[in-house]
């Protein structure tokens, strides 16, 4: 298993996109973002072979590894250079959100952000019925579109980020105190990417 998370780094270095690299990684790591164990073998190897993919499989798992082992990472990837994508360059944008919770049961909730000029957005569908669970997280480059495909559906009011990540942060304590609940496959592999800008935001 520690070997094959270290493979997975394996494409890293070539990527230039950040927004690329936050998906992939959550993908792979978030299964196993909460062992401890695992992760300091893994940062340890990662620091004693240094690579191009090392330097960048410790700055990504800096940023996106909660408690510790993000620590661990990111101490770690001040000694190697740094890849060509900069995720410390995210920043935030209008958040919006949607009730339909007396009628369908859920809150449609629709956050921006942008690394530099390429703006992005995640939308997400929190069930009221079920304790404020988020069900789906999907992610969009085409921020208007979604803006507008919510629009159809329900009627959007402006929301603070601060406000907008301190709703998503119950939902998703929530989900992880509970993973077993049925939610869709893409809260799991977006799961870190979420994560991130909560802490970001609240912080």
């Amino acid at each position: 298993m520690q070997q094959a998370l270290v493979d997975a780094g394996r494409p890293l270095p070539q990527l230039t996109d950040p927004l690329e690299v936050e998906l992939q990684v959550s993908a792979f790591v978030g299964p196993f973002a909460d062992n401890e164990e695992l992760w300091e073998v893994v940062v340890q190897h990662l620091k004693e072979v240094p690579s191009r993919r090392s330097a960048a499989l410790l700055t990504a798992l800096g940023h996106l590894l909660p408690g510790r082992p993000g620590k661990w990472a990111e101490e770690a990837a001040k000694e190697q250079r740094q890849p060509q994508w900069d995720l410390k360059s995210l920043t935030f944008g209008e958040c919006w959100i949607g009730d339909r919770s007396i009628d369908a049961g859920y809150l449609a909730l629709l956050c921006s952000y942008a690394y530099g000029d390429a703006p992005h957005a995640m939308v997400f569908m929190i069930d009221e019925i079920s304790g404020s669970l988020t069900r789906h997280a999907f992610l969009t480059r085409r921020v208007e579109d979604a803006l507008d495909r919510l629009r159809e559906d329900v009627r959007l009011e402006s929301i603070t980020p601060e406000a907008a990540h301190w709703l998503l942060s119950r939902s998703y304590d929530r989900f992880e105190r509970r993973p077993g609940l049925g939610v869709g496959l893409d809260v799991h592999h977006t799961r870190l990417v979420a994560r991130r800008r909560i802490g970001l935001a609240m912080n």
